[in-house]
């Protein structure tokens, strides 16, 4: 905390003495990464919830996705890894964030790229829903151009974190875990859940959470309600309790 002193005045003549108090840090920032497929109207209502509990949100639209929907089948996971790198970076640049208060909101093909932001950039919480996972020599390749029989066969297995730069990236993370399961997912499957929990192994704290009949989509009105109490939630007690 620090004060300026300051004369406010009170007519053409007179002043008064007062003094602003400033906290020392800025606000926290918080970083959504939506899934494939969809866009930032998926986080529109959940960032504006959580910007009134005193928060900096940016939301925004993948490359492939919203005005970009047309690049979709050449866009590959490194292209939209720099397009979450940006976003991160416009973020911090924001005069109010304190750059020491970073969280990232992910949901699927988001939350995959957000464990790997998390190893290119501060990031003091992590929040992961229904976290999908791809091979390695994917990374290259144009997502909507991968072999899906393959992608579900590889998420059924249990992945080691060293053989798995997502998974990996999560070995490494220090900070704090919201780890959401939807309990009827058709898209990740428990083994891809049971690697990324395994992985966390140095996180400062894991809280982990299953949506009871929830599909990968969140598709019925109750499943979005039940994951965004969760999530606003995890920010009061996580984020602002911090504070």
């Amino acid at each position: 905390m620090h004060c300026d002193i300051v004369q406010i005045p009170v007519d053409a003549q007179q002043h008064i003495a007062g003094t602003f108090a400033f906290p020392d840090t800025g606000v926290p920032g918080i970083l959504f990464l939506h899934g494939w497929s969809g866009s930032q109207d998926n986080d529109i209502r959940r960032a504006q919830d959580i910007a009134a509990l005193g928060c900096v949100c940016l939301t925004f639209d993948l490359r492939g996705h919203g005005r970009t929907e047309t690049l979709r089948q050449t866009i590959t996971p490194e292209e939209n890894l720099q397009d979450a790198l940006a976003a991160y970076d416009l973020l911090v640049a924001q005069p109010a964030i304190d750059k020491s208060a970073i969280a990232v909101v992910g949901s699927s093909y988001g939350a995959y790229l957000g464990t790997i932001l998390s190893s290119l950039r501060p990031v003091k919480w992590l929040s992961l829903r229904a976290p999908s996972i791809y091979r390695d020599q994917h990374w290259t390749i144009p997502k909507g151009k991968l072999d899906r029989t393959d992608l579900t066969l590889y998420r059924e297995q249990r992945i080691e974190a060293t053989s798995n730069r997502a998974l990996d990236a999560c070995s490494q993370y220090a900070g704090n875990v919201l780890l959401v399961e939807s309990e009827h997912d058709a898209l990740v499957p428990h083994p891809t859940i049971a690697s990324y929990l395994e992985a966390f192994r140095a996180a400062k704290s894991m809280t982990y959470r299953i949506i009871a009949k929830a599909d990968h989509a969140l598709s019925d009105e109750g499943s979005r309600q039940a994951y965004n109490a969760l999530l606003l939630t995890w920010i009061r007690e996580m984020v602002l309790g911090a504070r």
